[in-house]
């Protein structure tokens, strides 16, 4: 058989041979370094033998398909753990996630697994993976797998097995461990050198409420010691810069048990940050041709009815409002994209108007479970940088060239300078679930791609991951921590417009269906507020952050001067407050470096009569004196010279 390599190069080996077997071919050190192996795009295990022509492409540590099972392998190794230290505990799922994995599990009655037993477990699956336990994959009917887990009392593998259909079921077994698992896995245990166990949460059963609640581990593994280490100073750093943290320092924002769980309150320094940010985009906007727009916070039932979004989420949203007219009913808003077609429908539309740019920073509502709330992050309030371009086909392309520099201009000014961009389109050769024509399509994907050739944004095209109504295109970018978060999305639909009759007048005088951009630069306000937070760890760059300078008189005798100062340098467009608690001047240059203000002034005798302040900059120490207004003129060039790009 022929197996073609991700260079090109074709190489012949016996029907049978496993990606192991490939890789050692290739050399013994790469074989000792590949954890699992794409084949004809599906990631498999080493061991697996390949019986016909193929592609291949062998993962190792870097790679995310590699880490994917790692941590997958890892959360069995977990389970073989407490298996032998908890005998009659039952499993839920052991997934893997973007950093590490974790158990759901139905402890014995009367037992509780705590943090202090996490070292505990942890020692045995050390132990374990000493043992280097193959894998083994079996083959298992419908039939065999029910009467198997079922006579071990896994009611809750039982409940998975009875969804799935007959043919499609394996077991994965490594020592005394069995599970229900579609794999992929490492060929054994042995991988595994660096172990910790992060924490211990309850989790209900499938994320219902209605159902038992289990006991989640989170942990991570690593195959070498050193990156462990590594790992566990980010998680350190992580933990100083947790935005919940971070924002309650600054006030920023806060939440009330009395407002209800998941809905944010900005404060004062919060809002003016927020609002920066939104004057920010308005104006690049407004430069791109966009028209602002104002939509309700609620809708009748039916608009959601009609964009699908009812069908689709109705049973995880807010319940929907009723009012004394019988039969009326309304819903918190999902979504903004319904309310601007309806915009777009409320007059004709002529193929010399398009595109059409509407853009809202909307308020959405959508529920999500108390335990998955999380600070700013997953809220079931927040407001939305939302636009939709109404467009013709042929104008695909220059519309995402001209988002893509929107959001290019935001990552720049915002100092996100490690990102990168996924291109999904359509599945292969599965073409039925998607909608619109092949005609449509092909233009939308190729429009795409060659924006991003055009701009010279390094993208990485994955087949498949398209929604069923049109190609996309995100953003994803490293934080000072280098953990990866989605900002920035551009999708086109051909759905919304089918489903509420959209049209305009093309040149040949007939009525045709415009394409619907989705996009989103920030995301939601309140998400790429606390990724900014945990990015910058606080220090926002100086033309965003809602304090620029604070005064700090040495005594009480100078408050009156440090007040006019303020005053003055708000006169001058720098934003500037006073500290005038009673405090010693090393506390208030303490707890206001805390604060991350940029600029620290202080002001004694000296300093109230010449008319100068004491200038000290956060991370940089003592500026020297000088004038109120040459204080004023060396922030406002700091800040221009930021700006002048954007």
């Amino acid at each position: 058989m022929k197996i073609t390599f991700p260079d090109g190069s074709v190489k012949e080996f016996e029907k049978g041979t496993t990606a192991y077997q490939i890789a050692e071919s290739i050399s013994p050190r790469l074989a000792a370094e590949v954890l699992v192996a794409t084949v004809n795009e599906k990631i498999r295990d080493l061991n697996l033998p390949i019986e016909e022509d193929s592609s291949i492409k062998l993962h190792k540590w870097d790679d995310p398909e590699a880490k994917h099972a790692f941590w997958h392998t890892s959360s069995h190794l977990l389970a073989e753990a407490l298996t032998e230290l908890y005998p009659g505990v039952k499993f839920g799922i052991g997934p893997a996630i973007e950093n590490g994995f974790y158990y759901d599990v139905e402890l014995p009655e009367g037992v509780v697994v705590k943090e202090s037993d996490l070292e505990k477990i942890e020692k045995k699956m050390y132990e374990l993976a000493g043992r280097k336990e193959a894998l083994i994959r079996r083959n298992i009917t419908k039939a065999d797998a029910m009467k198997f887990f079922a006579d071990k009392g896994e009611s809750l593998k039982t409940e998975l097995i009875s969804e799935l259909a007959d043919g499609t079921i394996t077991t994965y077994t490594q020592g005394c461990f069995t599970d229900l698992c579609r794999g992929p896995h490492l060929a054994n245990t042995g991988d595994i050198k660096a172990i910790k166990l992060l924490s211990v949460a309850g989790a209900y059963w499938r994320g219902d409420e209605k159902r038992q609640q289990l006991t989640r581990i989170y942990g991570i593994t690593f195959p070498k010691k050193k990156l462990l280490e590594e790992y566990l100073v980010m998680l350190e750093e992580a933990k100083k810069r947790d935005h919940r943290k971070i924002g309650k320092e600054m006030e920023l924002f806060t939440f009330s048990e009395m407002v209800g769980k998941g809905l944010p309150l900005w404060l004062p320094k919060g809002t003016d940050l927020r609002l920066r940010l939104e004057m920010f985009l308005k104006g690049l906007q407004k430069r791109y041709g966009y028209q602002q727009v104002i939509t309700p916070n609620i809708g009748a039932k039916q608009l959601y009815v009609t964009s699908g979004h009812w069908e689709k989420y109705g049973k995880d949203a807010f319940r929907p409002i009723t009012t004394p007219e019988e039969g009326e009913e309304y819903l918190l808003k999902p979504m903004n994209c319904p309310h601007h077609c309806e915009i777009y429908k409320s007059s004709p539309r002529s193929y010399k108007d398009l595109p059409v740019r509407l853009a809202e920073f909307g308020t959405v509502y959508r529920y999500e479970q108390s335990g998955e709330l999380h600070g700013l992050t997953r809220v079931r309030c927040f407001t939305q940088d939302d636009a939709h371009l109404f467009c013709r086909p042929d104008q695909i392309k220059d519309e995402f060239i001209k988002v893509m520099e929107i959001i290019l201009i935001i990552f720049k000014a915002l100092k996100f300078e490690n990102f990168e961009a996924q291109i999904s389109l359509r599945d292969k050769v599965n073409r039925e679930k998607y909608i619109g024509s092949e005609e449509n399509w092909e233009k939308a994907e190729q429009a795409i791609i060659e924006a991003c050739q055009e701009t010279g944004l390094k993208a990485v095209v994955e087949y498949g991951e398209a929604a069923f109504y049109g190609p996309k295109l995100d953003f994803m970018v490293k934080d000072a921590l280098g953990r990866r978060w989605q900002l920035g999305t551009i999708q086109v639909d051909y759905n919304l417009p089918e489903r509420f009759g959209l049209e305009y007048t093309g040149a040949d005088n007939q009525k045709h269906r415009p394409v619907m951009i989705h996009r989103a630069p920030f995301g939601s306000m309140e998400r790429f507020v606390a990724v900014l937070i945990e990015h910058t760890a606080g220090k926002f760059p100086l033309w965003l952050t809602p304090e620029q300078a604070v005064v700090l008189p040495i005594s009480e005798k100078f408050n009156e001067y440090a007040q006019q100062v303020a005053s003055r340098l708000n006169l001058l467009d720098v934003r500037a407050i006073g500290d005038f608690r009673d405090e010693k001047i090393g506390r208030k240059i303490r707890d206001n470096e805390l604060k991350h203000i940029p600029y620290l002034l202080i002001v004694g005798a000296e300093e109230a009569e010449g008319g100068t302040v004491a200038v000290r900059r956060q991370g940089e120490g003592d500026k020297g004196k000088m004038s109120i207004d040459e204080f004023a003129k060396m922030v406002n060039s700091e800040v221009n010279e930021m700006i002048k790009d954007f």
